[in-house]
């Protein structure tokens, strides 16, 4: 039996050097895992509304929708996930709406930090030159 695919969307918001990143709450897939924000695309959405939808209900912030960085899949054991990271420019101050943690993290510090492993090859694009990849 075929494996449910989700597609997600995710922003890579850059300021002053440093990339925001949320925690998964508990009760979630991957909980505890940092991520760039974002979610899943409902099937009557584009790729940019999707991302200004969750965006607005992740850190209650507007956010501007540039280009796509990576395309990516990956294979869990109950899923697979089709990943669209956009680079994006957040329209106001966030704060995490969900009770979520928040957090601004140096490009160097990146890989220090429990992503998923469909984030692993975003962080080798954003750290390249900078710092070894991430273990998968």
């Amino acid at each position: 039996m075929a494996k449910p695919l989700l597609v997600v969307t995710a922003a890579v918001i850059e300021r002053d050097g440093a990339f925001l990143l949320t925690r998964r709450p508990q009760g979630t897939h991957l909980e505890g895992y940092w991520e760039f924000p974002g979610g899943k695309c409902q099937a009557d959405e584009t790729l940019e509304d999707s991302l200004i939808r969750e965006i607005r209900e992740e850190l209650d912030a507007g956010v501007s929708v540039g280009p796509e960085i990576l395309a990516t899949s990956h294979e869990y054991p109950e899923r697979v996930i089709e990943l669209r990271f956009f680079r994006c420019t957040l329209l106001g101050n966030p704060r995490p709406a969900l009770g979520q943690e928040m957090q601004w993290v140096r490009r160097d510090a990146l890989t220090s930090f429990r992503l998923p492993p469909a984030d692993h090859q975003l962080v080798r694009i954003l750290t390249a030159g900078r710092s070894s990849p991430p273990a998968t």
